[in-house]
């Protein structure tokens, strides 16, 4: 059974399906974020929020969201009490 985590705001994603969640302050992610916006591959799961994550999928989706790569994470792994403490 594919494992999904919590992204925010009531949307979900499959854990196997996540190649990498990182911060978009960087400028490579910037342009990758444009890419995926400009052809139609990028999901904003932000609800209107600031991004604070990106996750990166081995679909080659880019999806925004308004959590921590960090967060993330730690949803992926099932660790509580890292999620707790952030």
């Amino acid at each position: 059974m594919n494992k999904m985590i919590s992204i925010g705001y009531g949307n979900v994603i499959n854990a196997d399906k996540i190649v990498a969640a990182v911060s978009p302050d960087s400028a490579p992610v910037k342009r990758l974020v444009q890419q995926a916006k400009d052809n139609g591959s990028a999901v904003d799961a932000t609800q209107g929020r600031r991004t604070k994550g990106v996750i990166i999928t081995d679909t080659n989706w880019v999806i925004l969201t308004a959590i921590l790569p960090e967060t993330i994470a730690s949803r992926c792994r099932g660790d509580r009490k890292q999620e707790d403490a952030l």
